[in-house]
């Protein structure tokens, strides 16, 4: 059965804009894909306009690498189709090869020939000989904030940030329409890899490239795209914009895939949900009666007087801010207010994250409150 990722809110481009607003780039439908008798896509629809950027985000072997490679042309579905500028390039009688998809790809390792100059390594492609050809490697030196006198390095005498760097040159000296990014960052340190990916997104977004990244990391996902596509045992559990995605996942391991997050059990009355936080407001809940309520972790604030009261259990410190594991107060009854026996009881123990550390000792006593709205889940089973 061909998957069906939800959407809700439409997808926005980092200038505001829906992706309605222009025409899609590439087209993917019905794709599937098996090795052996093992089937590692099972009907992937994806839809990317034309240069917006979007993040493939899943675990190890949820088939991003394999959906990446199928659009760049090293492989073939075995069913589907793939259209890149309206036209097809893979379906039941079509099949255009890798070198004639107007398709740059750019590898986890950066794939460098160490035997090459930085120079020779960008314009290995290049129509181009002579001065013209060492013209054009200095501009996408520079594409790539990069000075031109980088062009007479050899590989091993860069760093892993300037080696992808030059390899996104090398990819963009070709003029493709479509990027394709294979988890470049990984290799790199964390620091390193934030300022690698910066770069990276402005060159590609100056030069108005239609993008694919494909990663493993949440928050990469989330700040580097306009759309952000969560694989998961390959097919798309939900495709949008990375504030949609985050804030209001399709379903429970979506939501703990993408980041933290706090679930309880909780009792849906019409949009409220009631649980030990107390009454939670819900946008459009999927279900009523007994259910599993998410927040995530930033939700929940510590307040002087806040209406929820818990007490710390232990804390782990990060530096600017800390998690802090909280026991909730159980759910008190009285003769006014009994206890509704499908109502969740509480005392559940959750995890926050707050910036002072010794606001929050365990054994403190602190008062809650929570922020927004939540997700709601319906019980599986």
């Amino acid at each position: 059965m061909t998957s069906q990722p939800t959407n809700p809110g439409g997808t926005t481009n980092k200038a505001g804009r829906t992706a309605g607003d222009v025409p899609d780039h590439l087209q993917v439908t019905g794709v599937r894909k098996n090795f052996g008798s093992t089937e590692v896509l099972k009907g992937v629809d994806l839809a990317v306009a034309q240069g917006r950027t979007t993040a493939i985000v899943g675990p190890s072997g949820s088939g991003k690498t394999t959906l990446l490679r199928l659009i760049a042309g090293f492989s073939a579905p075995d069913s589907g189709r793939i259209a890149l500028a309206g036209e097809e390039v893979a379906g039941q009688s079509t099949w255009v090869p890798a070198h004639k998809r107007s398709v740059g790809y750019v590898a986890q390792d950066g794939a460098l020939f160490p035997h090459l100059s930085v120079g020779a390594n960008i314009a290995f492609g290049l129509p181009l000989r002579g001065k013209a050809a060492s013209l054009r490697v200095g501009e996408l030196l520079e594409m790539v904030s990069m000075d031109a006198s980088y062009a007479k390095r050899r590989p091993h005498q860069l760093s892993g940030g300037q080696q992808q760097r030059v390899a996104l040159a090398r990819a963009l000296a070709r003029q493709p329409e479509l990027m394709l990014l294979d988890e470049p960052f990984s290799a790199l340190d964390a620091g390193l890899r934030v300022a690698t990916r910066r770069a990276v997104a402005q060159t590609l977004e100056q030069a108005g490239v239609t993008t694919i990244l494909v990663t493993h990391d949440q928050a990469e996902a989330l700040s580097f795209a306009d759309q952000v596509a969560v694989m998961r045992d390959g097919k798309l559990a939900q495709i949008g914009s990375p504030f949609v995605v985050y804030t209001r996942p399709s379903d429970r391991a979506t939501a703990e895939f993408l980041g933290d997050a706090v679930i309880l059990e909780a009792w849906m009355e019409g949009s409220l949900a009631l649980c030990s936080l107390g009454g939670i407001p819900v946008r459009r809940p999927p279900a009523q009666g007994k259910v599993n309520l998410m927040l995530r972790p930033e939700q929940i604030r510590i307040a002087s007087g806040g209406p929820i009261r818990g007490r710390v259990v232990d804390t782990d410190y990060f530096g600017p801010e800390t998690t802090v594991r909280i026991q909730l107060e159980p759910i008190a009854a009285d003769a006014a207010h009994p206890v509704d026996p499908h109502q969740p009881v509480g005392g559940e123990i959750i995890s926050i994250r707050h910036w002072n550390a010794m606001l929050a000792r365990p054994g403190t006593e602190l008062f809650l409150k929570v922020v927004g709205e939540g997700v709601v889940f319906p019980l599986e089973g």
